[in-house]
């Protein structure tokens, strides 16, 4: 009947209609995690696009980085930013976490080695052969191990190779690898917050990772419907079908990162329940048609059948067309079709159209490149495509941005075609730029800041050691700057220093190298000056615009005078620290001379101002330790043939750290200390400190077999400091025997007494004992019989040379001997490289210390701060 034939036509289009909104759905549902899975990519680049343009990154570094980025804001699901660092082990290379954002929820990530996390160090490995960015397998994350929360987690990982232009194949990754970045997050939280408001109040979405041999669910939005998904066979070998009760199915892939997810969407309700027949003609359709049922009976048929077969045509047509344009217009990236043979543009999706104008299909495509050539390759006769380069796209309105293009020459319907895929990565190129500024600038004046001052010192230096190229260094200190913060506040200073920077500027060359070394104090690098006369006429000429300059603030001027060290740059021997230890000395000469004046450095002014500068750390030191301006370091003091599992021991080392956060050796500041009676103070303080935090100091934690502190000869003569130390022990249950004191050869022949006493006290419990320094006395061996001492450490000097210098050898050979007839453990200082580790082997020697076996790190409770 006609009416049955209109209400079934009807019906047929409420379902086509309800399929194809299904479809779109569940097609924006999979484009969604994309786009979430790539956005968590941008973050790991972005991370190290950080470490790319940094010699080192600070934990306060990796803090501001996250604080900037404010990543969760766009994506919530992430968990943390962490970079583990690549270590040697007895037991084989690994990587071991030791920065971590956000701290909070995450502190049990620090000191964790990813190589307990299988998944996670596949990942590293992975993305250290192949320079990309790769996902993890899902695996528990071990922030929430115990704790209740969600478990599967997944890693996006990017390497970090050493300084250099990129590794060109996987040997070179391998060998200079020393680092790995990585973003967490859980996987359930991510899908489901991609996943459109509609997709969850209408669809079941079920998403698993299909990469190894067992798929593991990552998220189900309606865990009771799971069952169902399973057991029907319409979807097994089919992208899209019904499940038993009638809902439209649909069964897709993507991949990111080197893994794939599976994405099973299905309708929550079956069809009849959404196309009821009353929404049809049928029933008014059946009274008419009774009426005129005699009358059309042969023509409504055959007119039916007519119908029928155009609208299957036309449905067939439709569908194809429709979802063709569907997918291109949601996603994301620019999608454009264009004629391989003029350019001539004749498809692009939304997101093209949006970017790039609404009459982009009036151009060609090489009309779109500022890249000259990459305009005639396409504009060739034959051009051929180009996969993941960075171009930049031109727009209608005359603008340009950064785009990843890839483009593939294609056949349609007989015709040579060419697909552009694009997206716009001008965001990531804008950070990436940024953080090199701001990783190089000052961020007040925007001159140059210390570290890209000091690289570009340490490259001038070279360039004076290869060409007898000759420079020189101005070190400019403000005088009575203070005077200015006290009186009229810090935001004049701050003023100020910005004015100043803008006089020197404009002062200066375009190649000269202008900085703000911190505080009140400015670094010059000038370089083709020939003599010592031409340096410092330039430095008259810089201090003369300075002294005409008054700064005027709230009514209020200042006169303002700097006072101007000067070094010239004309040895190769010389070393950074020496060139910048010299121009800072010359600075203070010129302000202990009267102030507002220039001086040049000769090697005459290290005697003059030796007193003087110990003098002022005297002062530094006094009040170092309320102002928190120590800290402490450690050396692993490594077996040089012992058995697998041997734990691990450390010498406590000492900083000073400034205002500007830079640390200073003991060397510059430990003589002056003990010139001014600070020792025991400082002494004090390293004991109090490390025993209070004994199993905070590495890594290892509790399992940290000893760690050895240094002792002045001041200390050893205060009576008291053996109660000192055994009360501390007991305070905070430390057991003596994980903790050795060492002194110095020359401190033990000096105060051989008061040595023995405090060694025979702290004995007793099971404290351990060092002589450094061995062999530097005369008499040595002499008084090795006479200290109860444990350990004792060659001195670095014959270890260095033992290699060219057959004496030094022979030295370390005797000692070695010696020192085990007397049942002592003999270690090696200064092992700096690794034929000497083999070579001191050979000679039976213990342990080593040094730059070969271990660099230096900050104790674990100073690494936030």
């Amino acid at each position: 009947m006609p009416t049955l034939w209109v209400s079934k036509l009807q019906l047929d289009k409420i379902r086509t209609e309800r399929d194809e909104a299904f479809s779109k759905l569940a097609e924006r549902s999979e484009v969604a995690v994309l786009s979430q899975l790539r956005s968590c990519g941008l973050l790991v680049r972005s991370l190290q696009s950080l470490y790319l343009t940094s010699e080192a990154v600070s934990d306060e570094d990796f803090q501001n980085l996250y604080a900037n980025l404010k990543p969760r804001r766009h994506l919530p699901s992430l968990q943390a930013l962490a970079y583990s660092e690549l270590r040697s082990h007895p037991t084989g290379p690994s990587f071991i976490t030791t920065l971590v954002a956000p701290r909070a929820g995450n502190e049990s990530l620090l000191g964790l080695d990813i190589s307990t996390q299988p998944p996670n160090l596949r990942a590293a490995e992975l993305s250290r052969d192949t320079d990309e960015v790769v996902m993890s397998a899902p695996f528990p994350l071990v922030q929430f191990e115990g704790g209740g929360g969600p478990g599967e987690g997944v890693t996006l990982r990017l390497p970090f190779f050493s300084a250099g232009p990129p590794p060109a194949n996987i040997q070179e990754r391998r060998q200079r690898i020393v680092g790995s970045l990585a973003v967490s997050f859980h996987a359930g939280s991510l899908i489901e917050w991609a996943l459109p408001a509609a997709t969850l109040r209408d669809l079941h979405v079920a998403v698993e990772d299909v990469s190894g041999s067992v798929p593991v669910l990552l998220y189900d939005s309606h865990p009771a419907l799971t069952t169902a998904i399973e057991r029907d066979p319409a979807r097994v070998g089919q992208d899209s079908g019904r499940l038993g009760d009638g809902r439209a199915i649909r069964t897709s892939d993507i991949g990111y990162g080197g893994r794939i997810w599976r994405i099973r969407v299905a309708e929550l309700a079956p069809p009849g329940a959404a196309s009821p027949w009353g929404d049809t003609a049928l029933v008014p359709g059946l009274l008419i048609s009774l009426l005129l049922a005699l009358l059309v009976g042969s023509l409504a048929g055959t007119h039916r059948r007519a119908l029928d077969r155009g609208w299957q045509l036309s449905r067939r047509y439709r569908e194809s067309k429709e979802r063709f344009r569907a997918l291109n217009e949601l996603l994301p990236a620019l999608v454009i079709l264009a004629e391989a043979g003029n350019g001539r543009i004749r498809y692009a999706n939304q997101a093209a159209r949006d970017r790039l104008g609404g009459r982009v299909g009036e151009r060609s495509l090489s009309d779109l490149f500022e890249d000259v050539e990459l305009q005639a390759r396409l504009q060739g006769s034959d051009p051929h495509g180009c996969q993941g380069i960075e171009a930049v796209l031109r727009t209608g309105e005359a603008r340009r941005f950064w785009a990843s293009v890839s483009i593939k020459p294609v056949e349609l319907d007989g015709r040579q075609m060419l697909l552009m895929v694009a997206s716009d990565i001008s965001e990531q190129r804008q950070l990436t730029e940024l953080l090199s500024y701001q990783a190089s600038h000052d961020a007040l004046t925007e001159l140059y800041n210390r570290r890209e001052f000091e690289r570009r010192l340490a490259r001038a230096l070279g360039a004076a050691g290869r060409n007898g190229t000759v420079g020189a260094l101005f070190y400019i200190d403000l005088d009575q700057f203070k005077l200015i913060n006290d009186t009229s506040g810090h935001i004049a200073g701050d003023q100020l220093l910005v004015q100043l920077a803008m006089i020197m500027r404009e002062l200066l060359r375009a190649d000269d190298v202008l900085a703000r070394l911190g505080g009140d104090e400015f670094g010059v690098l000038v370089a083709d000056v020939h003599d010592r006369a031409s340096a410092e006429q330039l430095g008259e000429r810089i201090r003369r615009h300075i002294d005409g300059y008054v700064f005027v603030w709230e009514q209020r001027s200042y006169t303002i005078t700097a006072s101007i060290g000067v070094v010239m740059i004309e040895h190769a021997e010389a070393t950074l620290d020496d060139l910048l230890a010299q121009a800072d000395t010359a600075c203070y000469i010129a302000k202990e001379s009267g102030r507002n004046r220039v001086h040049l450095y000769s090697a005459q002014d290290d005697d003059a101002t030796r007193r003087e500068s110990e003098m002022e750390w005297a002062n530094r030191l006094r009040w170092a330790i309320d102002e928190q301006q120590l800290m402490l370091k450690y050396q692993e003091v490594r077996p040089l043939a012992a058995p697998q599992g041997a734990g691990v021991r450390l010498e406590i080392l000492l900083r000073f750290r400034g205002e500007d956060g830079r640390q200073t050796m003991p060397g510059a500041f430990l003589p002056a200390a003990e010139r001014y009676g600070l020792m025991p103070m400082i002494d004090r303080w390293v004991i109090d400190t490390v025993i209070a935090n004994f199993d905070r100091l590495h890594p290892d934690g509790a399992a940290l077999e000893m760690a050895t502190i240094n002792l002045s000869g001041a200390s050893i003569e205060d009576e008291t400091l053996a109660d000192h130390i055994l009360d501390l022990l007991e305070r905070h249950q430390v057991d003596p025997s994980r903790v050795c004191f060492e002194i110095t050869e020359t401190v033990a022949v000096r105060n051989l007494s008061p040595v023995v006493r405090l060694i025979e006290r702290l004995h007793r419990v099971g404290c351990s004992f060092a002589l450094d320094d061995f062999g530097a006395g005369m008499s040595s061996f002499g008084y090795l019989k006479n200290l109860p001492v444990d350990f004792i450490k060659i001195d670095g000097s014959f270890i260095r040379d033992m290699l060219d210098d057959p004496m030094s050898e022979a030295i370390v050979r005797a000692i070695s001997d010696i020192g085990h007839r007397r049942g002592l453990k003999v270690v090696a200082e200064w092992v700096d490289d690794e034929r000497i580790a083999r070579a001191l082997v050979e000679l039976g020697v213990d342990y080593g210390q040094g730059f070969a076996l271990h660099r230096p790190q900050t104790v674990m409770f100073h690494r936030g701060g």
